[in-house]
């Protein structure tokens, strides 16, 4: 069983079935499913996504500043991490958001040290405003946090999706779902797991990657037992 793990959650796990925002009973079935492995006393940090809320790339492609745009998703990501602590602590699990943004008032400064002592305390770790820059995605703030944290594993929970296909499952029914793939063919294939920048930082860190779909009951403790669900995708 991995000890120390990274779960990467997007913001469209958030909304739930609604198309946009914040779906609270959606945010406390995460925060129970986080519980779990909570309790089996891994160390756990969150990277989340602001998707549910904006996207920069969407907004630079109507003609917005890309660095401007990228501001505002951060600032996402902050309101996306409140409410997961929210929802953790309303679960009886401690937690710290931790953001790349100074935002004081709301939130800890991200220091790598102090994380790691949040983490050794048995309090979880949720790292909001990406890496504080713009024109980097939070696929790269994930991989770099969770080397960082020195985490075993990074968990890439989706939305509905089991795992890495060859092809998008949505619109070909004989998509093929790996069991395993290394960094090396996702970015030869280009296969839409994450950006290439976090994909490259993964396999020049030796840190493997779980993708899996968290929809399903039990399958992040799973995940972190390493029992076989998803895709594995891992350094040659």
């Amino acid at each position: 069983m991995y000890k120390r793990v990274l779960l990467k959650l997007s913001g469209e796990a958030l909304k739930g079935e609604t198309s946009f925002g914040i779906d609270p009973q959606t945010v406390k079935a995460i925060a129970l499913q986080i519980k779990d492995i909570y309790d089996l006393g891994v160390e756990i940090g969150i990277v989340v996504g602001g998707g549910n809320i904006w996207r920069g790339k969407t907004a630079e492609g109507l003609g917005m500043d890309r660095a401007q745009a990228d501001y505002m998703g951060m600032l996402a990501t902050i309101m996306n991490g409140l409410a997961v602590q929210d929802a953790l602590e309303n679960a009886g699990v401690p937690s710290r958001v931790m953001t790349a943004l100074p935002i004081d008032t709301v939130a800890e400064p991200y220091i790598r040290r102090r994380a790691i002592r949040h983490l050794e305390k048995g309090r979880v770790c949720i790292f909001a405003g990406g890496l504080g820059s713009p024109y980097f995605s939070t696929d790269t703030a994930c991989v770099l946090r969770a080397t960082e944290i020195g985490a075993e594993v990074v968990l890439m929970a989706k939305n509905g999706t089991d795992g890495v296909y060859d092809c998008d499952p949505r619109t070909n029914k004989d998509a093929k779902l790996y069991s395993e793939i290394t960094f090396s063919e996702i970015l030869a294939k280009n296969l839409a797991v994450m950006d290439s920048t976090a994909a490259s930082l993964c396999k020049d860190n030796k840190l493997s990657l779980i993708v899996f779909n968290m929809n399903k009951e039990g399958n992040i403790v799973k995940a972190v037992k390493g029992e076989k669900i998803g895709t594995l995708v891992k350094v040659e």
